[in-house]
């Protein structure tokens, strides 16, 4: 079996809690470094796991104010 890469074990789990529940539309996602000491990894797995999941449009950044999930009605 292939191993998952750090930024797609991320971007799976928050897509997971999306998807729950866990964080709603309009939550704003832990800061870069609280999910970097949740996930046990380096900054870099984290922000590519957030632009894996801007670029679904499940979650959208806010310079200097975080990371964001959007509203389901958003997506189009």
């Amino acid at each position: 079996m292939p191993r998952v890469s750090d930024r797609q074990r991320i971007a799976q789990d928050i897509r997971d809690k999306i998807a729950s529940g866990e964080y709603a539309p309009g939550d704003k996602l832990p800061s870069l470094r609280e999910l970097i000491a949740h996930y046990q990894v380096s900054a870099e797995p984290v922000r590519s796991a957030l632009l894996i999941l801007q670029a679904e449009g499940l979650v959208e950044g806010h310079q200097g104010k975080g990371t964001y999930v959007t509203s389901r009605d958003d997506t189009h």
